[in-house]
């Protein structure tokens, strides 16, 4: 898919661009051939401005100016806090409260290059807050929104509380999810659907709905890995204009392996949850 297929916002001072994950938003430092958004912007546009960079793996909404005015001014407001950034995030574990903030300064890792940790003592202030958006059986899925803007900050903070990406090589470890989907599809008969109480009636749930959620799985089954990459993703942003002095607010839709990943879980849910019932 071409940059034009990805840019979900654009006017005359800013261009947003929904970043797959794997993709380089800059340059990379040793080898200046990989593909990267900036440089395809540059090929676009003849000239672009970096306001603020996603990692890697990273996927959902990257903003870049088209001219210094644009430019000078959001960043700015990055800097004081004057653009709400929503993220959503699937990490490991289940969540007693439904939200929560977490308010613990962040600094480098002496001992190994490119990985952050909370460092009370030398790091910047760093403030996330969350939300609970479903819990798993294993996993929760939150809404997360970042007040400052560290390296890292997400991934550094949610581990910090015990709760890390499920996939996240440098701060849980775990380079993918297998399987999740395997024989769910056999578990999807017309009984599986009643409960002890109406056993002799019909299945509440419609055909049509059943044969869907059969399709899902058995589609979802055949994945190897489910996903193996951060499951973090820019899905929202929000920041005053500079020239028309009003709100914008981007919303960049989920890719592919991440609903996937989502659509299964809500399937083990569900029949986990019959299981204990009976």
């Amino acid at each position: 898919m071409g940059i034009d297929e990805k840019i979900i916002f654009e006017d005359d001072d800013y261009v947003v661009v929904n970043k797959d994950s794997g993709m380089l938003a800059i340059p990379d430092r040793y080898n200046k051939d990989l593909p990267n958004l900036y440089d395809m912007l540059t090929e676009k546009y003849g000239k672009i401005f970096i306001v603020h960079r996603l990692d890697k793996d990273t996927s959902g909404a990257i903003i870049f100016a088209k001219n210094p005015e644009a430019h000078r001014d959001l960043s700015i407001k990055w800097e004081e806090g004057g653009v709400s950034k929503t993220y959503f995030a699937l990490v490991t574990g289940r969540f007693d409260e439904s939200q929560g903030n977490i308010n613990l300064p962040i600094g480098p890792l002496k001992k190994k290059k490119g990985v952050m940790v909370i460092d009370k003592r030398n790091g910047k202030d760093a403030f996330t807050s969350y939300k609970v958006l479903e819990k798993y059986r294993e996993y929760t899925y939150l809404e997360v929104t970042p007040k400052t803007g560290r390296t890292h900050q997400i991934r550094v903070h949610l581990a910090a509380i015990g709760h890390p990406l499920v996939v996240d090589p440098l701060y849980n470890r775990k380079e993918a999810i297998l399987n999740l989907g395997t024989k769910l599809e056999q578990k999807i008969e017309p009984q599986n659907f009643r409960t002890k109480k109406d056993k002799d009636k019909k299945p509440k749930i419609s055909k049509e709905k059943l044969e869907k959620i059969r399709k899902l799985a058995e589609e979802k089954s055949k994945l190897e890995p489910i996903i193996n990459r951060l499951p973090l993703h820019a899905g929202k942003i929000r920041f005053m204009h500079y020239r028309t002095k009003e709100f914008v607010e981007i919303e960049a839709p989920m890719p592919k392996d991440m609903r996937t990943t989502l659509d299964v879980l809500s399937l083990q849910s569900f029949f986990n949850n019959k299981e204990k019932r009976k």
